[in-house]
């Protein structure tokens, strides 16, 4: 990534075709000319400069059913659970592909975590994943088509973390829950080399929380980190907060500032737990960091990605442009979430080699 600026992913990557200009940090991604765009169009590799006709829809069914529910569901704890009962009903719609294994395991004071396998997977190697949804919302059933898919990409078991959520808990508690499944996975053998640990939105929070936390109890590191749309800063004070608030077509700026203020009442800005960009990164493993370039957390991960390669981790950082919050949770549905996944994987084929 010259001069520090994310890759801006335009809708032309190659899968089988050998196009010039490879880019060191993710094998099966190529920056794209206009020559390559039309070479890329003949070959019918993928969708071309601008977003699918699949993810303009799906953006626009978000924005009326989704950020609309947000903005209207009511301030407070009252608002929260009404977000957190729908969700647990979509949560329980899910369903999974044949071949796809889950099984229950408790870990902790955390909920029902799910361990999900797809396909024949590495059982040497495994991924926490940490859900999305504020610290309010999600689970690892509203996730189970996101992680039999991240499960198949990465050829390794997924160890979903159920956990637990405010209001009546706080993210310090899910940090804490974090750390006794990451202590689980030692226990039972696995090494930190054999671990990546991702998660999404408040899930990456939560991912870069638990890194830290590691780095400060002497514990070994995982192998990677795999940030998606990471809520990096929960002061919400980055320019696109504002510049991108009509272009998000998921989050509402205000609500999600207005959590912010919550979750951080009388802690230090600093603080690691609720401002992980604002921490010490030095020692951090491999992370990739993807993000749409319209949403209002874009300029949360360019910063993270800055201070991260000043501290000297290996980053890379994608930006899709014109897409929904967390894209590659509608891999069902649009065809830029499947190729999301085909990026987490060629970037866990680098770092592991």
């Amino acid at each position: 990534m010259p001069n520090g600026h994310p890759h801006r992913v335009t809708w032309a990557y190659a899968q089988e075709a050998e196009l010039p200009g490879t880019t060191p940090h993710v094998p099966s991604f190529r920056p794209v000319t206009r020559a390559q765009r039309r070479v890329a169009a003949a070959l019918a590799l993928g969708p071309e400069d601008r977003p699918s006709p699949q993810a303009r829809v799906v953006g626009r069914f978000i924005r009326i059913f989704g950020r609309s529910a947000w903005e209207n569901a009511p301030d407070g704890d009252a608002g929260l659970i009404r977000i957190q009962r729908v969700t647990d009903r979509l949560g329980r719609l899910q369903r999974v592909p044949r071949g796809v294994t889950i099984v229950p395991e408790r870990i902790g004071r955390s909920g029902e975590s799910e361990w999900v396998r797809a396909g024949a997977p590495d059982e040497r190697r495994v991924l926490l994943y940490l859900h999305g949804g504020g610290y309010f919302f999600g689970s690892p059933r509203l996730y189970r088509p996101f992680n039999w898919r991240l499960s198949a990409a990465t050829a390794r078991p997924v160890l979903s973390l159920d956990y637990r959520l405010v209001p009546a808990h706080t993210p310090a508690d899910a940090l804490e829950d974090a750390l006794d499944a990451y202590g689980h996975l030692l226990k039972q053998g696995y090494r930190g080399e054999d671990i990546v640990v991702g998660g999404d939105s408040a899930g990456g929070h939560l991912t870069l929380a638990l890194l830290q936390s590691l780095k400060e109890r002497d514990l070994p590191p995982p192998r990677a980190a795999i940030c998606l749309s990471p809520w990096v800063d929960l002061m919400c004070e980055a320019d696109s907060h504002k510049l991108n608030e009509r272009s998000d077509v998921l989050i509402p700026a205000r609500k999600l500032a207005s959590l912010g203020r919550r979750y951080c009442a009388g802690k230090p800005d600093d603080d690691p737990l609720f401002s992980p960009v604002r921490g010490d990164l030095t020692g951090l493993p491999p992370m990739l960091l993807m993000a749409s370039g319209t949403e209002i957390l874009r300029d949360d991960v360019r910063d993270l990605a800055a201070r991260a390669r000043a501290a000297g981790v290996d980053v890379t950082h994608q930006e899709w442009d014109g897409l929904v919050h967390v894209f590659p949770v509608f891999a069902d549905f649009i065809p830029e979430g499947k190729a999301a996944f085909r990026h987490i994987a060629a970037f866990l084929r680098r770092v592991e080699g």
